[in-house]
């Protein structure tokens, strides 16, 4: 009974067939929480298909109703000993739109499908692949250790990730004891590359700005008016160009982040930003001043115009428009006072006589990240190099948005993600994939953390 031995197990899992066909079963359930004729399948898929996981893994798994009616939560529970450690993991059932008939090669996404060193499917990625890794490594050292994992752990899954994760916060505030543990461990996102281990911190938090002109109804001939009309898509256009300029550059003060710490500069002085055949070019003068790819991409806040419309851009008439409509983000790290972003601008605008765009914001998600200095971050950073003989990446946050602030600042949980994607995935497009690759180190490591985190006397627990 050895590590090695776990860890080995989780590989012949995979090399057997089991995990793809594991994972062929669950992608084929149609869990898009964006539409809301997929509730059954949201439901079924907990039910039928995850509870039946657990409980082989020795876990109690129910169903938790969602507080506003939308779809349920699964929560799981394997309880060894009292004095052994107590982690709690996390994942999401959901998947975004399947996009049927824009995957390459007239590919299902429905179905888990190995091209290469691919395997496709809508939730390889984002997330049924990732939590999947982490229930078969489980497996693998519950196998091993004859029966027990060696810590006590609680799992809970939701199905509204990809809508904003809305209830994820009500229901884990009302069950804080039914969830206290002492690390929470969980997985999604890419890995900073393919072949780099990667463990993120938390996440940046992301916050949806609305820019709207209203001058008018309809549109009037540029003939006729052109000099002596305003024009609403100019206007939109010179507003959001105060806010950040052409190489997309922060402009706004209220909008940048807290200077970054020498302790993360450290942290990602050898972080390396190099995309892969498929991926695209990083621009080399894009962003803030001063800063690292690796900096402006995870301790560095970005303005980003998701879309724009004022007229018929594939039939434009000869006319001003009379309205204009802009969808901004803004990408933040921890420490970023985004309660005061709205009305900054707003009074930036009136200030640069732009009075006439009425700002709003439709959606936010927080930014959180655990201390660097958590003993946990040593300990994961020790277990994965243990297993795989490299060195870690080590991202004090991911790049985009994930609900980790209900666990650390909530629940008041130290917080570990490693994920088992990577940037090129398609994840939330056509063609969604996971690397074999990828996936097979995955397992190991996931096998090595979780026998290590049966090795570790309550004593260094408590002490972490």
């Amino acid at each position: 009974m050895s590590r090695d031995e776990a860890i080995d197990r989780a590989g012949q899992y995979f090399h057997s067939g089991g995990f793809l066909a594991e994972l062929d079963r669950r992608i084929a359930y149609r869990t898009e929480s964006q539409n809301p004729d997929r509730a059954d399948a949201m439901r079924a898929y907990l039910e039928h298909e995850l509870q039946q996981a657990f409980s082989e893994l020795g876990f109690s798994a129910r169903l938790i109703e969602s507080p506003s009616g939308k779809s349920p939560y699964l929560l799981a529970e394997y309880r060894e000993h009292p004095s052994a450690p107590t982690v709690l993991m996390y994942g999401h059932g959901d998947v975004v739109d399947g996009m049927e008939s824009e995957w390459r090669d007239s590919l299902d996404p429905w179905r888990a499908t190995k091209v290469g060193n691919r395997i496709y499917g809508r939730g390889t990625a984002d997330n049924k692949g990732q939590h999947s890794i982490n229930l078969s490594a489980l497996r693998a050292v519950r196998e091993v250790r004859g029966g027990r994992l060696g810590f006590n752990a609680k799992f809970i899954v939701e199905m509204g990730e990809e809508i904003g994760s809305p209830d994820l916060r009500q229901v884990c505030e009302s069950r804080r004891d039914e969830l206290a543990a002492d690390l929470f461990l969980a997985s999604d996102g890419p890995r900073l590359s393919a072949d780099r281990p990667t463990i993120f911190l938390g996440c940046r938090g992301g916050l949806r700005i609305h820019l709207d002109v209203d001058l008018r109804d309809g549109s009037h001939h540029s003939g006729n008016w052109g000099g002596i009309l305003a024009n609403a898509a100019t206007i939109l256009s010179a507003a959001i160009a105060s806010l950040v300029d052409g190489k997309g550059r922060l402009l706004l003060d209220d909008l940048k982040p807290p200077r970054i710490s020498n302790q993360i500069r450290v942290l990602l002085a050898d972080v390396k930003i190099e995309p892969v055949p498929g991926e695209p070019d990083v621009s080399s003068d894009w962003g803030e001043e001063g800063l690292s790819a690796a900096e402006r991409l995870y301790a560095a806040n970005t303005l980003e115009v998701l879309a724009m419309s004022s007229g018929n851009i594939k039939s434009p008439a000869n006319a001003i428009p009379g309205q204009a409509q802009a969808v901004l983000q803004l990408r933040f790290v921890v420490g970023t006072g985004t309660d005061q972003v709205l009305p900054a601008i707003r009074r930036h605008f009136e200030r640069r006589g732009f009075s006439v765009v009425a700002v709003s914001a439709a959606q936010s998600f927080a930014a959180s990240r655990t201390d660097f200095a958590s003993p946990w971050v040593d300990w994961a950073v020790n277990s994965i190099r243990s297993t795989t003989g490299k060195q870690p990446a080590v991202l004090p946050n991911f790049g985009g948005s994930l609900p980790n602030d209900v666990f650390s600042d909530t629940l008041g949980l130290p917080t570990i993600w490693v994920p088992h994607s990577y940037p090129g995935c398609s994840q939330h497009a056509p063609d969604e994939h996971i690397l074999l690759s990828v996936t097979e180190e995955a397992l190991g490591i996931m096998a090595g953390l979780f026998w290590d985190l049966g090795e570790m006397p309550r004593s260094r627990v408590l002490s972490r």
